[in-house]
């Protein structure tokens, strides 16, 4: 058992309470889980009201954890550090990155939180990206799912990392994203990508519009609105 508590934060993704009992069993303690809460700001920050400890883990609800994560030689955050993110390999294009990686954050840092279109940007304090590879991040559950996570994570890119990437290492991302091919719902998750830069075009001289990227059911409709009947089976 690792020195810190942990959350999963889900909203409606399918396998969240299968990946709730891995990440108990590798984690070796009892996970909490935060779920279906509206507004993924808020979401985060109540994460934080769950825990006892200063530093816990955070793992979305379709991130599956490498069984041999080694959880007893995670090292604490030093001073100045917020958070600390494990890489995660992605299911439908073959890049590992941050997106959808295990996290080790500030109960204070989740408390102090500014405002960002990409939350965990806005965390007051440093945000250390780990080399190691932590597990695999599952979002292609259902075509919509698969659409979401395509879409946010391009129009994100697409507008310009908070975190301080390059232009060119966004641009390698969105290529990988937009010829996803492995794995199930690939073809949904590269629609929902070039829908994404679309969406990053559109809403560039509206700021507020990109908040609808943290409003599930915003995109829900959107996803709805574009694809019509392909949303009944997300």
């Amino acid at each position: 058992m690792t020195g810190f508590e942990a959350v999963q934060l889900s909203y409606d993704e399918p396998l969240a309470s299968s990946l709730h009992t891995r990440l108990s069993r590798v984690l070796g303690g009892t996970v909490k889980r935060l779920h279906g809460v509206r507004g993924m700001r808020r979401a985060y920050r109540l994460t934080a009201e769950l825990v006892d400890t200063e530093q816990f883990f955070l793992a979305d609800g379709d991130f599956a954890i490498d069984a041999e994560f080694p959880t007893a030689t995670v090292e604490p955050l030093a001073d100045g550090v917020a958070m600390r993110v494990w890489q995660a390999v992605n299911a439908v294009n073959g890049l590992t990155y941050g997106y959808g990686g295990l996290k080790l954050i500030r109960r204070t840092a989740l408390r102090e939180m500014g405002q960002a279109v990409d939350v965990l940007a806005a965390l007051p304090g440093k945000v250390e990206f780990c080399r190691r590879t932590a597990g695999i991040t599952r979002f292609n559950q259902t075509p919509f799912h698969a659409w979401r996570s395509g879409f946010r994570e391009c129009a994100m890119l697409a507008r310009g990392s908070e975190y301080g990437m390059t232009g060119a290492s966004a641009q390698e991302r969105i290529a990988a994203w937009t010829a996803s091919r492995d794995g199930e719902f690939a073809a949904y998750a590269a629609t929902g990508a070039r829908d994404g830069i679309a969406f990053a075009e559109a809403a560039a001289r509206d700021p507020e519009l990109f908040e609808a990227l943290n409003d599930p059911r915003w995109l829900h409709q959107h996803f709805t609105t574009l694809h019509g009947e392909q949303a009944v089976t997300g």
